[in-house]
């Protein structure tokens, strides 16, 4: 166990490890496994899931295996496989080895064959809309399949030409016996095993049948030696069949200890789609621009955006694990990213709406160069120069000709601090014919660099700018919330979710910054100070485009 354990919150994920450890359970016989399906990149629910597996064979000494469940050919890709590789590493996990339901495929068929033998699975014609009638519903008991008692060698005979590919998609599936008078409808025969003519991603051609999720998810956990198989709750009720399945086939005499599933709340996310099968019909529609779009809940999106693994492990695990499903709020996500980012990102200047100051004390073609601190959290990070120069820009927003009394930025006749630089006081305002002030005119305190005025007088604002002269133009993504629904888990009849799309959820603008920017490297994290966390877009790392990761202003933590 490692030593912060005791100090993270017992869930009761944690609880029941440390109960089966009690009971004799070798720390180190912990095995888990994360068990994506590749048809799609991982989002922010499967982080907490992730997060989870992995989390408690690292606390308890054991290991986590990374497993792919690829048993539906007809939309898994090995791009995904890649994807998914990419953000466990990005997380900061390392697998114990890395499997897929794929490497299962003779062992599971043959455990089919032994319920076969067994007369505990036959063949079936019913499609799936008959079976559904004949399942019920529950409260009731339901009726039959009409090829229920087909002979054991029957149903062996047409399994094995199934395998052979003599049958088209559809004609049979495998069921296994087990109670038509359940209240649990899943264990009212399921099916487990279907034909697929679809290529695999792995095994080409080699296989034209298939196992279900319910019969392959378990079997496999059982091949690993897996413990602890930890899932989301909407599996809870196919707890019963995943333990019929090892139990009633021969793998379950060469456990050590049977794999158990337990269960927890997956993430809903206010403000956000967690289908995977939604979101990659944005993909698809081209709604947004790929997986790893920023607007995207998914590892990629967010990575591109500028969110760090750490802030992402830390709301995991500030939600916690529960037994109830619930809605997070977004902005606890954010909280956390801002929580990271403002110990660890470099701070810039950048101006977004540019009003021109000429500094009239000042020498035409000077230019100095001060010392600007890199990131006040950390001393490590050293300094940099900031070019000071005759014609500057602020932001516009910094000065008012009128001001309200508390107005502690620039106004004619008043003074402000400069950043790193030199107190400033503006003199007057040029307006153009309509009207408009297109430029100030000020000067600086001579005596005043590096901002401290030399007669002890106190300046009450502060704000940045960049030199004119050396100032780089770039543009900045500017992202807001994909959806204006909260709660996207409850669409309204006759609306489709794509009806909740934000029309503003992205806006792209132009800025002028100082020129250490143009140095920035993709992913590196930054705060524009006074404005918001950036960071340089990894798509584009040829190009001088920075993605607003998170805004500085923080009402959740609030």
């Amino acid at each position: 166990m490692s030593e912060d354990t005791a100090s993270k919150s017992k869930h009761f994920i944690r609880q029941i490890i440390e109960e089966d450890i009690a009971k004799g359970l070798d720390p180190k016989d912990i095995m888990t496994r994360f068990p994506p399906e590749p048809n799609g990149c991982l989002h922010i629910g499967h982080a907490k899931a992730l997060c989870l597996d992995f989390g408690m064979a690292l606390e308890y000494g054991g290991k986590c295996n990374l497993r792919f469940d690829d048993t539906n050919p007809t939309k898994e890709d090995v791009r995904f496989v890649d994807s998914i590789r990419e953000d466990v590493r990005w997380l900061g996990f390392q697998w114990n080895g890395e499997f897929y339901a794929s490497d299962y495929f003779g062992q599971i068929y043959n455990y089919a064959e032994e319920l076969i033998l067994a007369g505990k699975a036959y063949i079936c014609t019913l499609s799936p809309d008959e079976f559904k009638e004949y399942r019920g519903v529950p409260g009731k008991p339901g009726k039959e399949s009409p090829n229920r008692n087909r002979p054991i060698a029957e149903s062996l005979d047409i399994f094995r030409r199934m395998r052979a590919g003599e049958f088209e998609e559809g004609k049979y599936v495998l069921r296994a016996k087990i109670d038509m008078d359940s209240p649990n409808l899943h264990m009212r025969d399921p099916a487990i095993y279907r034909i697929k003519k679809d290529a695999h991603h792995r095994t080409g051609a080699q296989w034209c049948i298939y196992p279900m999720y319910d019969f392959a998810h378990c079997l496999s956990d059982a091949i690993e030696r897996i413990t602890h198989s930890l899932c989301t709750l909407e599996f809870e009720v196919h707890r019963p069949l995943y333990d019929w399945f090892i139990e009633n086939t021969s793998i379950i005499h060469s456990l050590k200890k049977q794999p158990r599933q337990y269960e927890f709340a997956r993430l809903n996310l206010s403000y956000t789609m967690m289908s995977k099968r939604k979101l990659q019909q944005l993909v698809e529609e081209k709604v947004v621009d790929d997986w790893d779009d920023p607007r995207m809940p998914t590892l990629s999106g967010m990575r591109r955006r500028g969110y760090t693994p750490a802030a992402i492990k830390d709301f995991c695990e500030e939600i916690g694990i529960t037994k109830f499903n619930s809605l997070t709020q977004l902005e606890l996500l954010e909280h956390c990213v801002r929580a990271d980012l403002n110990k660890i990102a470099e701070r810039r200047m950048a101006i977004f709406d540019p009003l021109e100051v000429e500094i009239t004390n000042w020498e035409d073609g000077k230019a100095d160069y001060l010392p600007a601190i890199n990131n006040p959290e950390d001393p490590s990070a050293g300094e940099r120069l900031v070019p000071f120069s005759k014609k500057i820009y602020i932001e516009r927003e910094d000065f008012m000709e009128n001001p309200p009394k508390k107005f502690f930025r620039l106004s004619v006749g008043n003074e402000v601090r400069l950043r790193y630089a030199y107190i400033l006081k503006c003199e007057s305002a040029v307006k153009d014919a309509a009207g408009n002030i297109v430029k100030l005119l000020c000067t600086i305190d001579m005596q005043s660099r590096g901002g401290n005025a030399p007669d002890g007088r106190k300046i009450k604002g502060t704000i940045h700018f960049v030199s004119a002269p050396h100032a780089i133009k770039a543009t900045a993504h500017l992202f807001d919330k994909l959806f204006t629904k909260e709660d996207m888990t409850e669409i309204e009849e006759g609306k489709d979710f794509k009806d909740y799309l934000n029309p503003q959820s992205i806006e792209v603008k132009e800025f002028w910054a100082e020129p250490s920017l143009a140095d920035a490297k993709a992913g590196a994290p930054l705060q524009f100070e006074r404005n918001a966390y950036f960071t340089r877009d990894s798509k584009h790392p040829e190009k001088l485009v920075f993605n607003r990761t998170a805004t500085l202003k923080d009402s959740f933590s609030k």
